[in-house]
Order: C-alpha cells, then sequence, then structure tokens
C-alpha cells in the first residue's frame, strides 16, 4: 500500500506545500482551488520525480535550525554592511575579491546549501564549483582580507553543514 501511494504522490510534504501555495496564491479559498492545487501538487512532484536525487540520510534537523537561524542573521547584518559600503565607499576605493574556497563538503546537497548561503549573502556570490567538486569560487564586493573571508565561510557555514549533513 505505502508502495504504491509512493508512486503516486512521491514527496507528499512538497505535495501538502504546493497546494497550501497554490491557494494563498490565488487569495482565495474555494473548493476548486483546493481541488487543483492538490492536482498541481500531485502532478509536479510525480512528474518531476525522476531527475530528483535521493534523500539524503543523516541530516540533523536541529542543527538545521541553528543554521537557517544564523544564516538569516548574517543576511540581515550583511544587507545593513552592504548599503554601507554603497553609500559611503566611492567605486574606486572598493576591493572586490575572487575567493577560492576549500571544500570538505563531499554530498551535493551540502554544497548546494553553503552555495545558496553564500549567494544569499548579500556581498557575496557564489560563481563556480570546480570540476572535481573540491572548490567554490565565490566573488566578495569589498574586502581587504580575502583570507579572513574564505576562513570565515569555512567556521561559520561550511564547519556546520558538516555537522548537519554527516
Amino acid at each position: 500500500m505505502a508502495r504504491a501511494f509512493r508512486w503516486l504522490i512521491p514527496h507528499p510534504l512538497l505535495t501538502l506545500i504546493l497546494a497550501v501555495v497554490w491557494i494563498l496564491l490565488q487569495n482565495q479559498v474555494s473548493a476548486g482551488m483546493v481541488v487543483f492545487g492538490i492536482i498541481l501538487g500531485v502532478l509536479i512532484p510525480w512528474g518531476t520525480s525522476i531527475w530528483w536525487p535521493g534523500t539524503p540520510q543523516g541530516v540533523r534537523i536541529g542543527k538545521m535550525l541553528t543554521y537557517s537561524v544564523i544564516v538569516l542573521w548574517d543576511i540581515v547584518v550583511a544587507n545593513i554592511q552592504v548599503a554601507w559600503i554603497v553609500l559611503t565607499v566611492p567605486n574606486a576605493k572598493l576591493r572586490p575579491a575572487w575567493i577560492v574556497v576549500p571544500l570538505t563538503l563531499k554530498q551535493p546537497e551540502a554544497i548546494t546549501m553553503l552555495a545558496g548561503t553564500i549567494t544569499l549573502t548579500p556581498g557575496t556570490v557564489s560563481a563556480d564549483l570546480s570540476d572535481e567538486g573540491h572548490s567554490l569560487l565565490v566573488h566578495v564586493l569589498h574586502t581587504d582580507n580575502p583570507d579572513a573571508v574564505r576562513d570565515e565561510i569555512n567556521e561559520r557555514y561550511q564547519r556546520r553543514l558538516l555537522e548537519i549533513f554527516t
């Protein structure tokens, strides 16, 4: 029974989230919107499930919540820092840098989370992943010390992601 159910709805939580988001986007709750939301919630995961990798094993949800709070805080702080840089530092005095961040992460989901975290944080962008997956190329808007930025990425994010994905 459960196997047949998984074939029809490969990602039940995603199905529920898609249905709820559809209803919220329509800004009205009606029987038709609920039914159509459920249909979308079933069809989208079912139609894309062949491209989904396996679920990562050993993810620590508690540490993931802590990581999420840290990332949200860093986004707020970085927004203020970037606004300050834009308002006070003349373009001629900006010191952008390309930084190579060596990766100790091995799982694709963990590397994706690190790259996404870096890109979500204003002032930094993940630009490329090496062919072997051993390093990440990051662009920084303004820094006096590229090595310190690399070390902060390793300590603040990569170390925590290693703890989450073990």
